[in-house]
């Protein structure tokens, strides 16, 4: 079966709130946008009961309810979205192909935003009782089947003991096995009072998980105590793991540049170590993973791969697709010297304006488009025709004769 070939200006690979906000910054400068997701718009903070920490909302959010809304807002801006899963990304001459099995989405920007996974124990029998078979990472999801049950909860950060407090609104008993000694948590210091509080919760210190049991569905599991050895089996009706995360990066190694834990690497702009290819939210590497977070990332990327597609249309059309001779002057808009070199090349141009153009490239703020003219320094002249580089100039101390000579010779 013959691919199909789709064009964008910006392919967000992800719809947690990480790519619907850099999807949304991309649709708002009406840059023709997609934004892939190959299961659920809203990601990981869609299984999150209660976000309380998120600016804006005084009294907790349920993270479905707040996806909804990050959701209608980026659609107004004219994003297409494709529920699909993507298998690679690459890059052709200069531009970006986002593949899935039956599109290449050809796009001049790509962001990854494809978020994490939960991270499994490795015990025994873990795979035969996934897939509801007993082992679950959402409370919110099978909080309600749980009513009146026994519960075991394997974590002790953020996530286990907030998703273990609100089990208890449910289940008759909620069993948290920890791997920290008696009292030690990673969880921050509010959760942990209320939990240690909450006369449903029964922490079991210093455990790990061994084994998981039963027939069809899950029954029991195991737990070893890392100090003293000993198993102790617990009959429970679901366990709830959360114990961390996996990037979802596999489609993108020794693409770009990622952590020995896999997550990819980026500076402050999102960019990853390939032009054009930003990364953002929870499959980025860095300090804290929340919702807030996230949206800074994505409105830091969707800002950033405007300026990149900006600057690539004007590179593509005004210097190398420009015909006849040209003239590309890079210069620092701060230096005095640079200013007086501008003014001299512009009164040699405009005597000359039939028979070559100018086009002037500020590096104050940004030496992006400079840098795909592989300029050395500032101020420099390079001269160009019919998309070609021809000479770059660097000392410009007669450049009044140097453009009259170059005029003769190549117009």
């Amino acid at each position: 079966m013959e691919k199909k070939t789709e064009h964008y200006d910006v392919v967000v690979v992800g719809g947690g709130p990480a790519g619907m906000t850099a999807a949304l910054y991309a649709g708002r400068a009406r840059l023709k946008t997609l934004l892939i997701e190959k299961s659920l718009i809203g990601g990981m903070a869609t299984y999150t009961s209660e976000i309380e920490n998120y600016p804006g909302f005084p009294e907790p959010i349920d993270g479905i309810e707040l996806m909804k809304t990050f959701d209608k807002q980026f659609r107004r801006f004219g994003v297409d979205v494709k529920l699909t899963d993507v298998r690679g990304v690459s890059i052709e001459c200069d531009a970006k192909v986002v593949s899935t099995f039956r599109t290449d989405y050809i796009a001049k920007a790509v962001v990854i935003s494809t978020g994490n996974k939960p991270r499994l124990t490795g015990a025994k029998n873990e795979e035969k009782f996934l897939n509801d078979k007993g082992i679950s990472f959402c409370a919110t999801c099978d909080a309600a089947r749980n009513t009146g049950k026994r519960v075991m909860v394997i974590g002790s950060g953020d996530a286990a003991i907030e998703e273990g407090m609100f089990l208890t609104k449910f289940a008759k008993e909620v069993i948290v096995s920890v791997i920290h000694d008696e009292g030690k948590m990673d969880a921050n210091k509010v959760a942990q009072e209320k939990a240690l509080a909450n006369p449903k919760m029964k922490f079991m210190w210093n455990t790990v998980v061994d084994s998981f049991e039963g027939d069809e569905m899950l029954k029991q599991v195991v737990l070893k105590n890392i100090k003293t050895g000993e198993l102790q089996p617990v009959d429970i009706d679901t366990c709830f793991l959360f114990i961390g995360y996996v990037p979802n990066t596999k489609p993108f190694e020794g693409f770009v540049e990622m952590s020995n834990r896999g997550y990819i690497k980026t500076n402050e702009n999102m960019e990853t170590n390939v032009p054009g290819i930003f990364a953002v939210g929870d499959c980025r590497d860095k300090l804290l993973r929340q919702v807030a977070t996230a949206v800074g990332d994505g409105a830091i990327a969707g800002f950033m791969a405007e300026k990149y597609v900006e600057e690539i249309d004007y590179v593509q059309h005004e210097i190398f697709g420009a015909s006849g001779l040209i003239m590309a002057f890079i210069y620092n808009a701060v230096e005095a010297i640079d200013r007086e070199y501008l003014a001299r090349i512009e009164q040699v141009q405009r005597e000359h304006s039939d028979r070559i153009g100018l086009r002037r490239i500020d590096i104050y703020k940004s030496d992006r488009i400079a840098c795909r003219l592989e300029y050395t320094k500032t101020p420099s002249l390079i001269f160009m025709k019919n998309g070609n580089v021809i000479e770059n100039v660097t000392d410009l101390a007669n450049i009044e004769k140097k453009i009259a000579d170059m005029v003769a010779a190549h117009a």
